[in-house]
């Protein structure tokens, strides 16, 4: 039987036949390692069977508990808890089970993990685990059963899933592949619309999420910028400390996810009032302990499932490096996907995505969340290194749709609808990077036009996968009311750390390389030069204010003209004393504040929205003293990344720019001109406040559910004074 014909049979004949399935291969799993393993003894075939029912049933029965009371410790130790109390229901069953008997604990260990890796593999090879319905209703019965839960509401919540990085061009293609069967029905069967918006000048996570989910990115550049008036200092969207600094600084306490909300896997948490794995929360220790992990943990074969497949996906990705190489795919990045590569992208992949479903699945089947939004961050993550459109990275949307399937299906077993809401925050550029092209990186270049006596400090990699792990560690190290597991990370980690972070990866060997005087650390520079993808930000501290043109040619003489002149390089911002901000490329002049063009346009290759996107960016009051934009072909549909990475995103030019909005068609989503993240957030504010309006209606004696109309038009604005707005 195929996977669909299965999922068309009634829940009860799908439970049964699938109990029988896998109850049979543990029991012959059960039988093998016996056979094989000395500390393990078997005396007769019944007395196996007897073993895989008590084992069955006190999964069934007793693992949700015992979950429920360990989570804080299953989710401290990374999930590896859960083997060993997987191992202790084997020694258990051994000491109640007459005919089976464990030398020690190792044993009954090394059989519970067997018979889970078997367990997991049959069930991936026959297609039956998507579903999970058996553990799925025990966490339902068990939800249902809570003391404090309300009695279910039927107006329709909002889930939004964040594909971070994901173009609506390529959107299309993964449809038209065959790679995203479940949002090609939702736009066969007539249930949503795809439509493209557009990102503000900054097109990375940082900034989208920020408009949003708080509806205000004023004042961010870039994924990391300086601060000339706190000393110079380097702020770093995805640093723990950095990104609640900055939701400090955005958030009105009105976000998106205000009523009755929930954050998951995001940079900022929308104001949401129960946040799991959200950076700009990761120092709140309560989030450690959130019960949306109970989802994850209560199916004792979850960790294992997600350790196998993390396996899996490390094979695939030497094996799609070597695909590369022997097919001479170009652009390529094969020296920057060897080491701990293969692991760090499992991690974001498999480990991140699958608690990130299953607490999602939590949410629903508790419904009492009103809106609630999740980033999958796993397509950015292999698209930066294999390419856009490559089969890997095609593969790991395959994937995520089958995870979204099963989000779809456990809204279907829920006991209040909710609204799926696809989106992303960005899209990428492909391209050979900066240093591939010119062999030299942005800051050699920069080197060669300043005084050899300048001291330049640099961070031209964003290392988004090491940030997975470093906001982690951060987190359990530099809590208030440290565990032990913390004091005991803080005491490992006391060298790492810096300006209140644990470095992990590349950023702890460029801080190691700083303190022992082999680069130039920040405090130390004259000038800083950042990197966000196609970006490039340039910081003189010397001065406490934003130096004009004219300041920087009497500094400086030449940096401009050889910046401007390069052919890496797109076009520059930078503000004139007298004839305010300008875009400067090689052969003219666009003067911004008068919409006036001396020459070539600089910005011809980019969006019409290019002029009022820098305007905007000129009133930032952290604005670099030279934006850099690299270049971009339109006909080859290319530019470059002064990072090392060849799909890119962080500034102007291509794809980057062309994020998606998949919506339900009854919110009136047609031809809409959607410019910024800003404006995002406010069509679905109106949306999610729609949908309470229509609840609070819907409550009061003698009232009906009102009739929603659709959103309005939005459009985008074209001047400064309306930008000041925002």
């Amino acid at each position: 039987m195929n996977a669909s014909a299965y999922r068309e049979q009634p829940a009860i004949v799908r439970w049964f036949g699938r109990t029988i399935l896998i109850g049979s291969i543990e029991l012959l799993t059960i039988v093998a390692v016996a056979s094989s393993l000395e500390g393990v003894h078997l005396a007769d075939f019944w007395s196996a069977l007897h073993f895989v029912v008590f084992v069955g049933f006190a999964n069934a029965l007793l693992w949700p508990l015992l979950a429920r009371l360990t989570l804080p410790f299953l989710v401290l130790s990374f999930g590896f808890l859960s083997l060993a109390l997987n191992g202790l229901t084997f020694w258990l069953g051994s000491q109640l089970v007459e005919g089976v008997h464990f030398d020690n604990y190792f044993h009954a260990f090394l059989t519970a993990l067997i018979v889970a890796l078997m367990n997991v593999s049959a069930s991936s090879l026959l297609t039956i685990d998507e579903d999970a319905s058996f553990y799925r209703a025990v966490l339902q019965r068990t939800m249902r059963r809570m003391p404090l839960r309300r009695p279910p509401r039927q107006t329709p919540g909002v889930l939004f899933l964040e594909i971070d990085g994901l173009s609506e061009p390529v959107l299309r293609r993964a449809i038209a592949g065959g790679y995203m069967p479940t949002l090609e029905r939702m736009l066969t069967n007539g249930s949503h619309r795809l439509i493209a918006w557009e990102t503000d000048l900054s097109s990375q996570t940082g900034a989208a999420q920020a408009g949003i989910l708080h509806g205000n990115n004023f004042n961010i550049p870039a994924f990391r910028w300086v601060e000339k008036s706190e000393g110079a200092r380097i702020i770093t969207a995805n640093r723990p400390r950095d990104a609640n600094a900055i939701e400090r600084r955005i958030s009105d306490g009105c976000g998106l996810l205000h009523r009755h909300g929930r954050s998951r896997a995001n940079l900022f948490s929308g104001d949401a009032e129960d946040a799991v794995l959200t950076y700009s929360l990761a120092m709140d220790v309560r989030g450690l302990f959130a019960s949306s992990y109970f989802a994850f943990f209560s199916n004792p074969y979850n960790f294992v499932r997600t350790l196998t497949l993390m396996g899996v996906d490390m094979v695939r990705e030497v094996r799609g490096r070597r695909r590369q190489l022997r097919e001479d795919v170009q652009p390529r990045l094969p020296e920057r996907r060897r080491g701990l590569y293969p692991l760090l992208r499992a991690a974001s992949t498999v480990l991140l995505r699958d608690i990130t479903v299953d607490t999602l699945i939590s949410d629903v089947l508790w419904g009492e969340a009103d809106v609630i939004y999740a980033t999958f961050a796993a397509y950015d993550e292999v698209a930066h290194h294999a390419g856009v459109a490559d089969r890997d990275a095609l593969q790991v949307l395959r994937q995520l749709d089958r995870a979204f399937a099963r989000i779809e299906r456990a809204i279907a077993e829920g006991d209040r609808p909710y609204q799926i809401v696809v989106l992303s925050d960005h899209g990428q550029t492909q391209g050979a990077t900066f240093k591939q092209r010119y062999g030299l990186t942005l800051k050699e270049l920069i080197e060669r036009l300043l005084p050899e006596e300048l001291r330049i400090h640099e961070r031209l990699q964003t290392h988004e996968d090491w940030g997975h792990v470093a906001a982690l560690v951060s987190d359990v190290a530099q809590q208030e009311e440290p565990t032990v597991l913390g004091r005991l990370v803080r005491t490992a980690t006391r060298k790492r750390i810096e300006d209140g972070q644990v470095t992990v990866g590349p950023e702890f060997e460029r801080l190691r390389e700083e303190r022992k005087g082999r680069r130039v650390a920040a405090k130390d520079a004259q000038a800083i030069v950042l990197a966000s993808g196609n970006l490039g930000l340039i910081y003189f501290t010397g001065w406490r204010h934003r130096l004009t043109l004219e300041e920087m040619e009497a500094h400086f003489p030449g940096l401009i003209e050889g910046l401007v002149q390069h052919p890496g390089v797109g076009f520059l911002l930078v503000r004139s004393e007298q004839h305010g901000p300008l875009a400067l490329g090689a052969q003219g002049v666009y003067y911004l504040a008068h919409d006036r063009v001396e020459g070539e346009n600089p910005l011809a290759n980019f969006s019409s929205n290019a002029p009022m996107l820098l305007r905007r960016v000129d009133l930032y009051d952290n604005a670099p003293d030279l934006l850099i934009n690299s270049f971009y072909d339109p006909i080859a549909d290319e530019g470059c990344a002064f990072e090392e990475l060849i799909g890119y995103h962080g500034g102007l030019g291509g794809d980057q720019n062309r994020p998606f909005l998949l919506a339900p068609v009854d919110w009136g989503l047609h031809n809409e001109t959607i410019v910024g993240a800003e404006q995002l957030h406010r069509l679905l504010k109106r949306r999610v406040e729609a949908l309470a309006a229509q609840e609070a209606l819907a409550e009061e004696p003698g009232r009906g559910a009102p009739v929603i109309s659709p959103a309005p038009a939005i459009v985008h604005f074209s001047n400064v004074s309306s930008l000041r707005l925002l």
